[in-house]
């Protein structure tokens, strides 16, 4: 016996037998799932047949080991993700007053006519490169058979229309103090010339119905269709009346009545307001009390967009005013200046010679209102002593352009800069088109 190993008790008989006992039982049972698996299994009697329709497999199907075929096994299906919101970027460009003085239609005359195309050639580029591009034709149009005329008592000749909507603008805002200088008839011949030439107009009217609905402008972009409503005013007519028996001729500044208007316009579906005034003081930079006032009174409205500022013929301030549609501020521009005239300060102030362009920055978020993101500025220039042709400062500082020298670019782009303030930043480049040309809607 090893060392410390315990004795072993004495076997019992009863013990034995159980153990027999249970060593068939498992023999019996090893047996049974050697005919299961050999698939000798047979159900009893009174067993349910997996063959016999029952919805529950026996153990065969059970056990089966068939492969699932890939082609009609159904595959998980990933979440879809929805595709974000279509985002559109556009500009809206704006310039001074178009102030047809005498010696600036003589520098456009030509045989049998006039051809103003050569003096606004030098910025093509900024107006073409605009979405859409919203001029101010300051003085009506002479009507057919009569004479062009210029101060005080302005007509300017047809072909002004013409080369506007040859440059590529889509639209001008009418109403001026000059408006009624030629009476009913000159606005009629205006509004004329405008729909002849595919242009856009707002602030005169020859029906009710015309003055009612402000001018509108349609972008296709991102596959969306975005509406601009465009509204005008003056705030005055340098003492003369609304014609006789037509109060809707012409737009007279009433802010209730530009929200009204703009509130309107947005409940049938414009994405933007855009509203430009004539008003101010002639040959002042600083913003006068009546332009801060109205200015912000449209801002507080939350129903424009934007504004733009006319009549001072000097550039003044861009600012960006608490308040606007969705509370994050309204830009406004008091005063492009000039766009073309024969002002200087030989005959008013210096600075006269000089105005602005307004580039708006618009982003418009499906499913949102459209918004102005951004203004900017590039400022322009006319030579008198060269015909009145239009230079732009971007890339003309330098070598000077027309009969004007570098020099006296620099000193005009200087006194243009610090009069628009610095709030609103230059723009070096002109824009470019971020899709087809804008729809204009026909009025009256």
């Amino acid at each position: 016996m090893p060392r410390h190993a315990a004795p072993r008790p004495p076997r019992n008989p009863i013990v034995r037998i159980a153990g027999i006992a249970i060593l068939v039982c498992v023999v019996a049972v090893a047996g049974l799932g050697t005919a299961i698996a050999v698939g000798a299994w047979r159900p009893f009697k009174d067993e349910p047949s997996a063959t016999a329709g029952s919805t529950t497999p026996g153990p065969a199907t059970q056990a089966s080991s068939t492969p699932a075929d890939p082609a009609t096994t159904p595959k998980p299906v990933a979440p879809t993700t929805p595709p974000p919101p279509a985002v559109a970027k556009f500009t809206i460009l704006a310039a001074g007053d178009v102030l047809v003085h005498t010696p600036v239609s003589a520098s456009a005359r030509v045989s049998g006519g006039y051809d103003f195309n050569p003096l606004l050639a030098g910025i093509d580029e900024w107006v073409q490169g605009a979405d859409l591009a919203l001029c101010h034709l300051e003085t009506p149009i002479a009507p057919e058979g009569t004479k062009p005329s210029g101060y005080p008592m302005f007509g300017a000749p047809r072909e002004i229309v013409t080369a506007l909507a040859e440059q590529g603008w889509d639209g001008c805002s009418l109403s001026s103090n000059h408006s009624v200088d030629r009476g009913y008839s000159g606005i009629e011949a205006t509004i004329a010339a405008m729909r002849d030439e595919g242009l856009g107009f707002e602030g005169t009217a020859t029906s009710e119905k015309m003055q009612r609905i402000p001018q509108r402008y349609t972008l296709e972009r991102e596959g969306m269709t975005i509406d601009i409503a465009h509204i005008a005013a003056a705030y005055g007519l340098n003492g003369l009346s609304v014609p006789a028996g037509k109060p809707w001729s012409v737009n007279l500044i009433d802010v209730d009545e530009i929200v009204a208007q703009a509130k309107q316009a947005r409940e049938d579906g414009a994405d933007l307001v855009v509203v430009s005034l004539h008003f101010g003081q002639e040959y002042r930079v600083a913003p006068t009390d009546d332009q801060l006032r109205i200015a912000q009174e449209i801002a507080d409205s939350g129903a424009v967009d934007l504004l733009i500022g006319h009549h001072a013929h000097i550039p003044q301030p861009m600012a960006k005013l608490a308040g606007g549609p969705r509370g994050d501020g309204m830009w406004v521009a008091y005063g492009l200046g000039n766009m073309l005239s024969n002002q200087d300060s030989s005959c008013c102030v210096a600075g006269t010679e000089s105005g602005l362009l307004m580039v708006a920055d618009v982003t418009k978020t499906e499913g949102q209102p459209a918004a102005v993101t951004d203004v900017r500025w590039q400022g322009i220039t006319v030579d008198r002593r060269g015909k009145h042709h239009l230079f732009p400062f971007a890339g003309n500082l330098k070598s000077g352009a027309g009969t004007l020298s570098a020099a006296e670019m620099k000193a005009r782009h200087a006194r243009v800069a610090d009069e628009v303030g610095d709030e609103a930043k230059e723009i070096k480049e002109a824009p470019v088109p971020t899709g087809p040309a804008p729809t204009v809607e026909k009025r009256g």
